[in-house]
């Protein structure tokens, strides 16, 4: 920021310089070195918003947490994967439910049921209230990863290690 305002004093008086250059000299080329200055200044602020917006990562609200998970395949491609993919998901409801199910690929098996909350020192961060016995995947505060378009969790199981969940609907894997 300090780079920013450093700049933007130096470009204001290279402007001041180049008017009185301009009021002694009354040159044309004066008057365009000033528009052209002016225009590079405005041509990279744009260029640095434009930057920021395809750079810095997803802002989220608790609204963005509410809907389906399903477990990021990508993360770890694999058998291991496409066997968790089809055999564990979740939901978050709008009224702060928790569902984690265990499956048979679309068919559920088992649901374990709690509430969410979110930790108020950061919006979607998430804390869930299961009741025991519970599932070695769920863990009272998964870990949130924000990327630039999107975000995943990362449950920290005994059994599996990190297991990735993505926001998603349930599809049938096509072999």
């Amino acid at each position: 920021m300090l780079f920013f305002a450093l700049g933007l004093i130096f470009f204001f008086f290279l402007t001041v310089l180049l008017v009185i250059v301009w009021l002694v000299t009354r040159r044309k080329i004066v008057v365009k070195a000033i528009l052209y200055l002016w225009l590079f200044v405005v041509v990279f602020l744009a260029l640095l918003f434009v930057l920021d917006f395809f750079t810095s990562k997803k802002i989220l609200e608790p609204e963005d947490i509410y809907g389906d998970y399903v477990i990021d395949r990508t993360r770890c491609p694999g058998k291991q994967a496409d066997w968790q993919y089809n055999h564990y998901r979740f939901e978050i409801t709008p009224q702060n439910e928790f569902y984690f199910h265990v499956t048979d690929k679309e068919r559920v098996v088992k649901t374990y049921i709690g509430t969410v909350s979110f930790l108020d020192a950061y919006k979607c961060r998430l804390v869930l209230h299961v009741d025991s016995p519970t599932h070695h995947i769920i863990e009272e505060k998964p870990t949130l990863y924000r990327e630039v378009w999107s975000f995943y969790y990362v449950f920290n199981s005994p059994k599996y290690g990190n297991v990735f969940f993505t926001k998603g609907k349930w599809k049938p894997i096509k072999d």
